[in-house]
């Protein structure tokens, strides 16, 4: 039985598994409440997304389980010896670059929350090296291909409601059409409202990212494929339960995000020759397809809704190898 100074982290009641780490002791009472705390800054004050809010707390668990068998009472004892003795011992099991990377970004974003809450007389978070992670380039459709998958989704548009099969036509071609025109992340368009498209000024109002909204101007096939579906495919599918989501799914409620992936890999699966890239892949095309015609970085950057530049970047370099591909290719000196 645990002393009564101690209290169970989330992951001392799980059963072993096979070929897992040695089960962690319970964690003392004093980290116990740091963690706590932790978990309310990143979820209330932050706002950080509920995937962002589950890994950073699996990983800060994970370190305050480490630091609980090697004595640390409370966060006053978590050294720089601590941090990267306990990121060692991932690597040592076979973690792959970019989790050990994550865990050390959640293990600094720790430190510092304590040390600024005055848990911890110093902070040793910027002593932590970071894992450098190669970045890929994203394979990205061309603009001919987009194309093609945009009117083979769009198809014979029906009359008007035609029944449960239109009206989930109609969605789907309104799904794909707004996911490349705006550039917006799936769990963003499975977040809309019905008032968050503004067909007058062709913009929406998107929710992204550690709760940020920002406003997407949509090109005019967009608004048309989505005031369609908004005016005769939902009123098939809405329900009581449908509320005032703006996408639904075959049973009327609002649409999730893995429904909206199958149709995307579905609508490219249609065209012979598509890499299925998702929808992810939509993103990184009109990102992409922005920069090729011309738009600036920073405009980029706000459409994308990403926090820092260098996110950004990555389409830049995208373009550039697609300009050096044709290059040589074409020229005949390449």
């Amino acid at each position: 039985m645990a002393s009564p100074e101690r209290v169970a982290s989330p992951r001392s009641g799980a059963p072993p598994r096979t070929g897992a780490p040695p089960e962690p002791v319970p964690l003392p009472a004093r980290l116990g409440a740091a963690l706590d705390a932790f978990r309310h800054h990143i979820e209330a004050e932050r706002g950080l997304s509920r995937h962002t809010v589950r890994a950073y707390l699996g990983d800060v668990t994970a370190l305050l389980d480490h630091a609980a068998s090697a004595g640390a009472a409370g966060p006053e004892d978590l050294g720089i010896g601590t941090l990267r003795a306990w990121l060692a011992g991932e690597h040592g099991r076979g973690q792959a670059r970019a989790t050990l990377a994550r865990r050390a970004a959640a293990a600094r974003t720790f430190t510092a929350f304590a040390h600024a809450r005055g848990l911890m007389p110093s902070d040793p978070g910027p002593l932590l090296g970071m894992p450098r992670i190669p970045r890929r380039l994203p394979e990205v459709l061309r603009q001919d291909q987009v194309a093609a998958v945009l009117a083979a989704t769009a198809g014979s548009p029906p009359s008007g409601p035609s029944g449960q099969d239109a009206a989930l036509g109609q969605r789907d071609a309104a799904i794909v059409e707004l996911l490349y025109a705006t550039g917006i992340r799936v769990s963003e368009l499975c977040g809309l409202d019905l008032g968050d498209l503004d067909e007058a000024r062709r913009t929406v109002r998107v929710l992204g990212k550690g709760n940020r909204e920002r406003t997407v101007p949509a090109g005019i096939p967009a608004v048309k494929a989505v005031g369609a579906w908004t005016r005769s495919g939902r009123p098939v599918l809405v329900t009581p339960a449908s509320g005032h989501a703006l996408f639904l799914g075959a049973r009327g409620g609002r649409l999730d995000p893995r429904t909206a992936r199958r149709v995307v890999h579905a609508c490219l699966a249609a065209v012979p020759g598509t890499p299925d890239s998702g929808p992810h892949g939509l993103r990184h095309a009109a990102a992409t397809h922005l920069l090729e015609g011309g738009a600036d970085l920073r405009s980029v950057q706000e459409i994308l809704g990403h926090a820092s530049l260098t996110s950004t970047q990555i389409y830049t370099h995208v373009s550039i190898e697609r300009l050096h591909s044709a290059y040589r290719q074409a020229h005949p000196r390449a």
